[in-house]
């Protein structure tokens, strides 16, 4: 699953900054936020550990099927949260691909942690389309919309609707309830992800 040392160590910094990010949104005064927040922080923290480059530190065989259970578990907390927001949906999908990759590295785990070659290639296909996917559209969704007042030049340009600060044009309570700094969170996590399955 690793590449280079250097690019390992890049993908170890962004996955533990973003675990981290994510446990101080914990903090939140909005449920939802934290119970989010919780999922991203263990994913984040679970990238990281995985993009250890394997000259440094080769895990135990019991470490693979120990994150099989860790993120079989969340997939299902996922599934369980999704019947409230679709948005947990994508929390599934990052859970059931953690699981994918611990089950392809436990089946040849020094084979799988020097190459990272022993995934099905249709599945990591699928996962490799669907982040991508995700990546486009969480980028193009952070990009600021801003509509000119009154549709000519010159006027005064304002956010456009549902661009504001807060969902429904409500003002986030703190700086870990902001949406976008939230969006650039799952962004960096999926672009982890495409790291880490295009070598698989």
């Amino acid at each position: 699953m690793h590449g280079p040392a250097s690019s390992g160590w890049l993908l170890v910094a962004l996955c533990a900054a973003t675990g981290v990010y994510c446990l101080l949104r914990m903090r939140s005064g909005v449920e939802e936020q934290r119970s989010a927040a919780g999922g991203e922080a263990l994913m984040g923290f679970g990238m990281a550990a995985m993009a250890v480059p394997a000259a440094v530190f080769t895990p135990p065989a019991w470490v693979w099927p120990g994150y099989a259970v860790v993120f079989g578990a969340a997939g299902l907390r996922a599934l369980w949260a999704a019947r409230s927001g679709r948005h947990h949906l994508h929390h599934l999908v990052g859970a059931a691909a953690m699981v994918y990759m611990a089950v392809a590295m436990a089946g040849s785990p020094a084979h799988a942690h020097a190459h990272g070659t022993s995934g099905t290639p249709v599945l990591t296909g699928a996962l490799l389309l669907y982040f991508t996917g995700y990546v486009l559209l969480a980028g193009v969704r952070l990009i600021p919309v801003v509509a000119v007042a009154g549709g000519g030049a010159g006027g005064a340009p304002v956010p456009a609707p549902g661009g504001g600060p807060g969902a429904g044009g409500r003002v986030a309570s703190g700086w870990g309830d902001r949406p976008e700094l939230a969006r650039a969170c799952r962004l960096s996590m999926a672009i982890g992800m495409l790291a880490m399955l295009l070598p698989l």
